[in-house]
């Protein structure tokens, strides 16, 4: 894959706590980026302003707010998300398959006449947890692994397009619910990166040969003294495995 198509599929997570913040970040990478994420922290502090803002840079935009609610709320929550144009939307896929149905109908009807459906994915684990975190404090049983999948399973059944999972679950999740089911991984880490408050990581590189359809990166590329750099190592790391024909999909 050449190295212009890693772009289309590494999203960066815009973990800010304003515009100004995000505008300075994105004005040192000068049009490099194709796909970013905008969180709670960003959209809670800016709002609308912010999605219109990066769709004048011609973004696509992941609005990443995990909706969990009742089916009702939930429906008109990304009804009203879709409005605004973005390219991808979540769900937490704990809220049930009822809610999921909600909210792929708030979905379709939020999307404007013409205008590209965007992707609705579901929350699968968050890559923070670890097994004894989820079996002891979230007291669900089994493995993470075996949670994720079920999760995809009631995600796939509620006609969703795919998950927000580790990259160390892609494999299954390809084999067991279907190589189209789209697969969205955060829990990126450069090789020789600090995992933060992560436990389920991989790098780039790794990620993809696993089959992740896009990844996402923040602090690596946001906090990094110099993020331009810090980004064009990344797609060398990934060029240089590419030619090696080490991370074809």
């Amino acid at each position: 894959m050449a190295q212009q198509d890693w772009n289309r599929q590494i999203i960066i997570a815009l973990d800010y706590a304003n515009i100004t913040e995000m505008e300075h970040f994105l004005n040192r990478l000068d049009g490099r980026l194709a796909y970013v994420k905008v969180g709670m922290e960003l959209f809670y502090a800016a709002g609308l302003e912010v999605i219109y803002r990066l769709k004048e840079r011609g973004l696509n935009v992941f609005l990443d707010l995990k909706v969990h609610d009742i089916p009702n709320t939930a429906k008109g929550a990304v009804r009203s998300l879709a409005q605004l144009g973005v390219d991808m939307i979540n769900v937490h896929a704990a809220g049930g398959i009822q809610m999921m149905q909600a909210a792929r109908e708030g979905l379709e009807q939020g999307t404007k006449a013409g205008s590209p459906r965007p992707l609705l994915i579901g929350v699968t684990m968050l890559t923070s947890t670890s097994q004894s975190m989820m079996n002891e404090q979230l007291a669900i049983p089994g493995t993470v692994e075996e949670t994720v999948i079920q999760y995809a399973r009631l995600v796939k059944q509620a006609g969703l397009d795919g998950v927000v999972a580790s990259p160390l679950e892609v494999p299954q999740l390809k084999e067991r619910i279907g190589r189209e089911f789209v697969t969205v991984t955060p829990g990126i880490r450069p090789a020789g990166s600090d995992k933060g408050d992560q436990t389920r990581v991989a790098t780039p590189a790794e990620a993809f040969a696993l089959g992740s359809d896009y990844i996402v990166i923040g602090r690596a590329v946001t906090a990094a003294p110099d993020p331009l750099a810090a980004w064009e190592q990344i797609l060398q790391s990934l060029h240089s495995v590419t030619a090696k024909g080490g991370a074809s999909q």
